[in-house]
């Protein structure tokens, strides 16, 4: 099936101060569209235009290095666009996650921590993640476009520490970002949701 740039869950200036209008113009008006045109074009001509596109992720793996790369972007972005939300993060998770936060990740205020951490200490371009392995949450990095599908898990919670994902907005600083990402972006419904598929 076609790869499709989907539109944001909510309106540019949404996410503003953390996450400015440019950012996201940026981000999902050209780089996550790029991905999309590049990721299309290379899966036709690799004969995989009609997989799924966590199949087209898994099957490109260490066998096509560009079609990966752009159909694990996509597959991130589509989930970072909609792991964020006006008046998200903090503290008041959904209890079944609050649950599993405290029996996996040794609570709310060390998960805080160790993801705000794996952002930070991920050398280059890449991601952050929460994920589920063998049913249990665990945190992650990964380069560039990979993503927790190749190592065996479900992605439930990721954040994007590409530059283009806080350049304009927070220059260099990305444990700024990672920290305003926590604390006031996080789309925790849609965490849950991803979590509850994922047990």
């Amino acid at each position: 099936m076609a790869f499709e740039l989907p539109d944001l869950p909510y309106d540019y200036e949404a996410l503003q101060p953390y996450m400015s209008r440019e950012t996201l113009e940026y981000h999902h008006d050209k780089h996550h569209k790029a991905y999309v045109d590049t990721g299309n074009k290379l899966a036709a001509e690799a004969g995989m235009e009609n997989l799924s596109l966590e199949e087209v992720v898994k099957q490109s793996y260490g066998k096509h290095q560009t079609l990966f790369n752009n159909a694990g972007q996509h597959y991130n972005h589509i989930h970072f666009w909609n792991w964020m939300k006006e008046g998200g993060g903090g503290k008041s998770l959904p209890g079944a996650l609050q649950k599993a936060i405290d029996s996996d990740l040794g609570g709310y205020d060390k998960f805080r921590a160790d993801f705000i951490n794996a952002g930070v200490t991920q050398f280059g371009s890449g991601w952050a993640w929460v994920a589920v392995k063998n049913g249990k949450l665990e945190i992650m990095k990964t380069p560039n476009g990979e993503n927790p599908l190749v190592h065996g898990a479900t992605p439930i919670l990721g954040v994007d520490v590409w530059e283009h994902s806080y350049y304009i907005d927070y220059r260099n600083a990305r444990p700024k970002y990672l920290e305003a990402f926590v604390d006031n972006l996080i789309n925790w419904d849609y965490v849950l949701e991803l979590y509850e598929k994922a047990t």
